[in-house]
């Protein structure tokens, strides 16, 4: 019960702060906050796979489409048909319901698409992935009910800070807690060695489709806060740049940390928004050059992301020990 302490006190700082601050606050500001927390799911999610299970996932804005379309999907039909049910107290319930339903839907997915791929390694898996993620989206392009190439408007925006940020902190607190576990640490070893592992009595494919579902889950509740949020979605928010910016969070945060995965998330997307004051002075979308930069300055100096493998407990910890050290 102690080592939960930690994780209600930040639920009820979310809920206080979506309650008091939040209204109070620029829509703009908002808007890259909220952005800032939905990569973040999207990151720690993708490091199940890449990070701590040693695979390379390039599909994963595929399950966030799943998770989106899924959501949107049925919450403008009860628009149209119960209204009720999306408005006052039961919307949140509703509203849950959903985004639990939407995860579960691309979890499905990521299991027909994870069986048969994460039999392969390296390369081949990516391009693998890769394929999937598209085929997600093309199939979302030619399906009229749901809107095709037109895209989805008109969805109830039910997103609010609370959610994201809920969400944030339950995905974070899960993966803590999983890698802590037996599962986590069959996630690890197969990283480590899946000769060795298997060798252990691990079943490294099995290990790897619970990963991959569960970050598919993870993407897929991302996806419907992402459409309720932004209101409008089309296959073409889905696309390889989409996957490919996850990807490079989790990268620049540390392949195999969890505090990585948060503060890359975070600083990429306020960076990226932060640099269009410069567009306004220059007239040049120098945006994605700044950026790129960056990135490969800390790929330079940082090749294995800025937290590497360890995370803030970790780095505090042995920072407190070198302190005593001294003192003694």
């Amino acid at each position: 019960m102690r080592g939960l302490t930690i994780w209600i006190v930040a639920i009820a700082i979310v809920v206080i702060l979506d309650q008091f601050f939040i209204p109070n606050l620029n829509p703009y500001f908002l808007s890259v906050i909220m952005y800032a927390g939905i990569n973040i799911i999207l990151a720690v999610s993708l490091n199940l796979v890449n990070g701590f299970t040693g695979q390379f996932s390039m599909g994963h804005a595929g399950f966030m489409a799943v998770g989106a379309y899924s959501a949107a999907a049925w919450t403008t039909y009860l628009q149209g048909s119960h209204p009720n049910l999306l408005e006052g107290f039961v919307s949140n319930f509703v509203f849950v319901a959903i985004l639990i339903f939407a995860g579960l839907v691309a979890a499905a997915i990521g299991y027909v698409v994870g069986l048969p791929s994460l039999r392969l390694k390296g390369d081949y898996l990516a391009i693998v992935t890769l394929g999937f993620g598209e085929i997600i989206r093309v199939t979302l392009l030619n399906i009229d009910s749901l809107g095709a190439a037109r895209g989805m408007p008109n969805i109830p925006g039910l997103t609010c800070f609370g959610y994201v940020y809920s969400v944030v902190i339950l995905t974070v607190f899960a993966v803590w807690r999983l890698l802590k576990s037996a599962h986590g640490r069959a996630f690890l070893s197969v990283r480590e060695d899946e000769i060795a592992a298997e060798a252990m009595g691990v079943n490294t494919t099995s290990t790897k489709i619970k990963a991959f579902v569960l970050a598919s889950f993870m993407a897929g509740v991302a996806g419907g806060l992402f459409a309720h949020y932004l209101r409008f979605i089309n296959p073409a928010t889905f696309d390889l740049n989409r996957s490919f910016e996850i990807i490079i969070m989790v990268v620049m945060g540390g392949m195999g940390s969890v505090t990585g995965s948060v503060v890359a998330a975070g600083f990429l997307t306020v960076m990226r928004e932060a640099l269009r004051e410069l567009q306004q002075v220059t007239l040049i979308d120098l945006r994605m050059v700044i950026y790129s930069l960056v990135l490969i300055v800390l790929m330079l100096t940082r090749p294995d992301g800025i937290f590497g493998n360890k995370e803030l407990v970790d780095i505090l910890k042995k920072f407190s020990k070198k302190k005593k050290e001294k003192v003694s």
